[in-house]
């Protein structure tokens, strides 16, 4: 492809502003970096809560709340993507970590973890084989695009199952998740396997975590993807000096074009995923 589609992850659920003070937090914080890092050539925003407290969380009326605050922007026609897991309050229930899905407008992708793992040093990242068909028939019914997050080349075969099953809709759009300890180490060896294993057809980003987010970004656009970069998975821009989301994507935009291709659209990457136009865009496919 000519075009590359830049993900922006915005916050994550899990590292505290004290890490990083450019983390946001609160639904306007998350709006106003989204809105940043679209206009500095980000197609999509993938969103995460946190709650008063800064706790990842899965409240539908934030999520409600920071999507509402994104469509004021009536010149923006980011992508919106949102989680479907990011719970660190211990609350969460099947049906908490769908709601959002179920009831707020405006989603137009939504994360699709398919598989379970220890998430180290203590932790289950837990994904059951009901939640994930139920989830898969909610994204149907509401014409959302699935993003099928792949932690270990085993959830390969989950997302081909469901498939098989009639509860995810083809073609498939796949996110290598790189480097969480307890899956799939960030090695360009492993991002080369995960490609090669891909059904026909099929489109993916990649991402790694932490210092391994720059060789996954480069690997990614050797082998023909799309790239993920933000303060959800990499807080640090080099070694010491903290990010902020809109530097990250300034760099990936750079990257793109010195590699002689172009940052997507927002409405290039509806079409490149085969999501409908946004109401409201102005933008034509470049």
């Amino acid at each position: 492809m000519d075009s590359v589609i830049i993900t922006a992850a915005l916050t994550g659920a899990v590292t505290p502003k004290e890490k990083n003070a450019n983390i946001p937090l609160t639904p306007a914080e998350i709006a106003k970096d989204a809105y940043d890092c679209w206009k500095a050539g980000a197609a999509i925003v993938h969103l995460h809560m946190r709650n008063d407290q800064g706790i990842g969380c899965m409240d539908h009326e934030k999520f409600a709340e920071t999507i509402r605050l994104i469509r004021e922007k009536k010149d923006c026609d980011v992508i919106i993507n949102c989680t479907s897991s990011g719970d660190n309050t211990g609350t969460a229930t099947d049906e908490t970590r769908m709601l959002h899905m179920k009831t707020v407008d405006g989603i137009e992708m939504g994360s699709y973890d398919a598989g379970s793992f220890n998430w180290m040093p203590g932790g289950v990242f837990e994904n059951s084989p009901k939640f994930l068909e139920q989830l898969g028939d909610v994204y149907i019914e509401r014409g959302i695009k699935p993003e099928i997050e792949i932690f270990d080349s085993g959830m390969l075969g989950v997302a081909d199952y469901f498939v098989k099953k009639g509860h995810l809709p083809t073609p498939l759009h796949f996110q290598f998740c790189l480097g969480v300890l307890g899956a799939m180490p960030a090695t360009v060896e492993n991002l080369q396997y995960l490609v090669s294993k891909i059904p026909e057809g099929s489109t993916w980003s990649a991402f790694g975590v932490g210092k391994e987010h720059l060789p996954i970004m480069y690997a990614a656009l050797a082998l023909g993807g799309n790239i993920r970069v933000g303060l959800e998975d990499n807080v640090y821009y080099s070694k010491g000096v903290p990010a902020a989301n809109v530097m990250l994507v300034e760099r990936a935009v750079r990257a793109v074009e010195v590699f002689g291709k172009q940052p997507a659209s927002s409405a290039k990457a509806r079409e490149i995923l085969g999501i409908p136009p946004h109401p409201y865009s102005k933008n034509q496919p470049v």
